[in-house]
């Protein structure tokens, strides 16, 4: 496989996966920004927080890149057990399958009149009626590689969630905290637009909802991370 195959092979499947970047993304800059925030509203130790940071960012990556392969994995099986049922089912005699024809295109989508008429124009023809059951009852689109999905989400997750962490490495911990929730609330800022476009959802809506999830997660962190402090310190 030379590099210009693997490049285009890797650009179809970022393309393919971008809903799942988006939602790594988001998840790993929430889970991570509400974490990171808790301890350093507690401790002046960077070591403490930083290490908190990673042990959270990997922690929850790998996790996220396990549920989505075996949902991809769960979804890319079921389609092929609907795909083996629809084949099957060329064997049935062509009455029961223009028996069973209008219900199909109803769950199309086609109005009743559609139906009627579409069945009553491949009634006669059996390679027509195969031909119109196979798709209806198995969708054609390839579903997307588990392993692809998952490894994406591992890399999206965990590159989101070193967003919130890096600034408490290389500054002290007072100055780490502003510059850490402006360049996190940046990035929850691109998401929302990301997620806006992907959903073709109003821009502005999903931006606004997007940095409300980050500051409400950053706060929580916050608010526990004081409670418990103050309880084991007395």
């Amino acid at each position: 496989m030379t590099l210009a195959s693997t490049l285009r092979r890797l650009h179809a499947s970022l393309i393919k996966s971008a809903g799942t970047v988006v939602f790594g993304m988001e998840d790993g800059t929430v889970s991570i920004f509400g974490l990171i925030f808790g301890v350093a509203a507690t401790t002046s130790n960077t070591a403490t927080v930083v290490i908190a940071g990673a042990t959270g960012a990997v922690a929850a990556a790998v996790s996220m890149m396990a549920g989505v392969y075996l949902d991809a994995d769960t979804t890319r099986d079921a389609l092929a057990a609907k795909q083996k049922l629809a084949r099957s089912g060329q064997a049935l005699s062509t009455s029961a399958i223009v028996a069973s024809l209008p219900d199909q295109l109803a769950a199309a989508g086609l109005t009743s009149e559609q139906c009627s008429a579409l069945t009553e124009a491949v009634r006669h023809d059996r390679a027509a009626l195969d031909g119109l059951m196979l798709p209806l009852q198995a969708p054609p689109d390839t579903p997307d590689s588990p392993w692809d999905q998952a490894l994406w989400m591992l890399l999206a997750d965990f590159a989101a969630a070193a967003v919130p962490i890096l600034p408490f490495v290389w500054l002290p911990i007072p100055q780490a905290r502003v510059v850490s929730g402006a360049v996190t609330l940046l990035l929850l800022v691109g998401l929302g637009i990301g997620r806006a476009r992907i959903a073709k959802r109003d821009t502005p809506r999903t931006v606004a909802e997007t940095v409300a999830i980050g500051i409400a997660a950053a706060l929580a962190g916050i608010v526990i991370g004081v409670l418990v402090n103050r309880g084991f310190g007395g």
